[in-house]
């Protein structure tokens, strides 16, 4: 499953970094944070969807504090 959603980064730098912890999530299958657009896009296992979603949620904040999703 892949979902888009509305998030808020400040930096392209910060998206990077955040985009590549949550892509070592086991059953991130891809995932796509824009900083320009402030569009976060997860693709995982449809029925772990929001498993990984919250886990990835949460590893962004770890990353970087000024990481929100917008759901």
């Amino acid at each position: 499953m892949r979902k888009k959603f509305r998030c808020e980064i400040d930096c392209a730098n910060c998206a990077r970094k955040v985009e590549d912890a949550i892509r070592k999530l086991d059953g991130v299958k891809d995932v796509k944070v824009n900083f320009l657009m402030q569009k976060f896009t997860l693709e995982t296992e449809d029925e772990r969807f929001e498993e990984l979603l919250g886990k990835a949620i949460e590893t962004g904040r770890r990353i970087e504090a000024g990481f929100s999703v917008l759901l």
